[in-house]
């Protein structure tokens, strides 16, 4: 089967749950096939890739492991930006990573607002959504460049419904005079 570079899909995946119930190894298993008994806290957050084909199509996935230490929250909506779904991990020799599991998933969903922004933009008219960042300027360029093309189109389409009409204002008006 021969796969079109047009149907190639980026999904972005986030791995969450507590601190030391084996994100990473997770992840490394299924991208490396590999496994270390050696404990080492992530920090931050670190992502990997793996391609796969699914019905015909080339899917890229960008797999995020992130800390599950407590100082390392308030980064987390940083990298849930884009994710598309995600993957909660606990360990089952320790009941309280799954106690916790709710909290990840309330969380990410909490965090998680592009797609609820998309729906409310298409139940409008399919107004455009575009994430933006001031702060790092990611897609500010393209937002305004969205904004100016459709104004463009706009402007057209008003410009065709006036080239329709034969009379100008000053012949409207000296119509309206009086010749006294």
């Amino acid at each position: 089967m021969e796969i079109s570079h047009r149907t190639r899909t980026l999904l972005k995946v986030i791995v969450l749950g507590d601190s030391g119930v084996g994100k990473t190894s997770l992840m490394n298993q299924y991208v490396y096939k590999k496994f270390s008994q050696q404990y080492k806290a992530t920090i931050g957050a670190d992502f990997v890739t793996r391609e796969l084909q699914i019905d015909g199509k080339l899917i890229t996935l960008q797999i995020w492991d992130t800390a599950g230490q407590e100082r390392f929250q308030s980064l987390g909506p940083a990298f849930y930006r884009g994710a598309d779904c995600c993957v909660l991990v606990y360990d089952i020799n320790i009941n309280k990573s799954f106690d916790k599991i709710n909290n990840w998933h309330d969380e990410f969903l909490h965090q998680v607002t592009e797609n609820k922004a998309r729906e409310w933009c298409a139940s409008r008219g399919n107004i455009p959504y575009i994430e933006t960042s001031a702060k790092e300027g990611y897609n500010v360029d393209e937002a305004f460049l969205r904004v100016a093309k459709i104004s463009l189109d706009n402007e057209r389409v008003q410009d065709i419904y006036f080239h329709g009409i034969s009379e100008t204002a000053s012949e409207i008006e000296q119509r309206r005079s009086c010749a006294c």
